[in-house]
């Protein structure tokens, strides 16, 4: 008869979640997990099967944590749009201050991308998601007055989401927060 856990999984993945979102996947080793899971290697190989299981549940745990509130706040039609916009960016000039620098997705894609396209199709699918909600509040903005209707909201969605991108790589190499909030007031005054 198996032992019954004496864990939280999930907070064994919340955490793993962490060291992956600072190392990396291929510098994060099976001792840093136990050390921040605090289990022994037995258990996270008897619980996740391997280091990449255990990773492929951190990337979906913080996708889906991410992706839920920047939906959250591209759907909120109580807000202006460009104040939606500027939450959204906000996030990575002034990021929870307990979270790790950058974001893991942009680190994963930058790590991973090139050779795994297992991961790169998890992560198209999540972005097509924020992207096609975004697009659909930007077109009712124009619909509103909001934003010109000359302009392509396809193509504003996917500026937003890029200048994120850049901001949280600005991040990671610790760009000054004045320069970050200039980008985010460009970035505003360009629709």
């Amino acid at each position: 008869m198996p032992r019954p856990r004496t864990f939280d999984e999930d907070r064994a993945i919340d955490a793993a979640m962490r060291v992956f979102w600072t190392t990396g996947y291929e510098a994060t080793s099976t001792q840093d997990l136990c050390a921040a899971t605090g289990l022994g290697r037995s258990s996270i190989y008897n619980t996740f099967n391997s280091k990449r299981d255990l990773f492929d549940r951190a990337l979906r745990r913080y996708a889906e944590q991410f992706t839920t509130a920047q939906l959250e706040v591209i759907q909120d039609a109580t807000l202006p749009i460009r104040e939606r916009v500027r939450r959204i960016l906000w996030t990575a000039v002034e990021p929870d201050p307990d979270d790790p620098a950058g974001c893991f997705v942009i680190n994963t894609i930058v790590e991973l991308g090139p050779k795994d396209p297992e991961i790169i199709e998890f992560l198209d699918r999540d972005h097509e998601l924020k992207l096609v909600a975004l697009t659909t509040a930007m077109k009712a903005a124009q619909v509103t007055g909001e934003l010109d209707p000359e302009q392509d909201a396809a193509a504003l969605a996917q500026y937003v989401f890029t200048v994120l991108g850049g901001l949280r790589v600005a991040a990671r190499r610790n760009t000054a927060p004045e320069i970050q909030r200039a980008v985010v007031e460009a970035t505003l005054r360009s629709f």
